[in-house]
C-alpha cells in the first residue's frame, strides 16, 4: 500500500528508465549483482552417506550466485548427479581430483 493511496496526491508508480507506468514498462529487468569467483574462497570435502556412499560437497560460495548453473556445469564435468543443498553444492561420488581444477579454471579460489 503506497501513502497516497485513494487521495488526490496519488501518483502510480513509474518506471525509473522509461518513465513509464510500471505496467506499462517493457524495460528488461537489471542483471543481478553477483558476488566474483576471484572474492569467493571454496573449501571441497568429502562426506560419507549411508549405506557407504560418497559425495563431495562444495562449501564457501556466496548466496547471490547462481548456484543451479554452476553445479550443472560441474556435473557435467564429473558425469554425475548432484544437488544444491544450503548454499552448498552436493555431487555423488569422489570427485576431488576433478573438481579443484575446473573452479580454478572458473576463477575460484580453493582453500587446503
Amino acid at each position: 500500500m503506497r501513502l497516497f493511496e485513494g487521495t488526490p496526491f496519488d501518483r502510480p508508480p513509474r518506471c525509473e528508465v522509461c518513465e513509464q507506468l510500471e505496467a506499462d514498462c517493457t524495460c528488461p529487468p537489471p542483471e543481478p549483482k553477483r558476488t566474483p569467483p576471484q572474492q569467493q574462497t571454496l573449501k571441497i570435502t568429502l562426506e560419507k552417506r549411508k549405506k557407504g556412499k560418497a559425495v563431495t560437497v562444495i562449501r564457501g560460495l556466496a548466496a547471490d550466485n547462481d548456484l543451479n548453473s554452476l553445479l550443472k556445469e560441474l556435473k557435467s564435468v564429473c558425469g554425475a548427479g548432484g544437488s544444491v543443498q544450503d548454499q552448498t553444492l552436493e555431487i555423488q561420488g569422489n570427485h576431488l581430483d576433478r573438481l579443484p581444477q575446473k573452479l580454478r579454471k572458473l576463477g575460484y579460489q580453493i582453500q587446503s
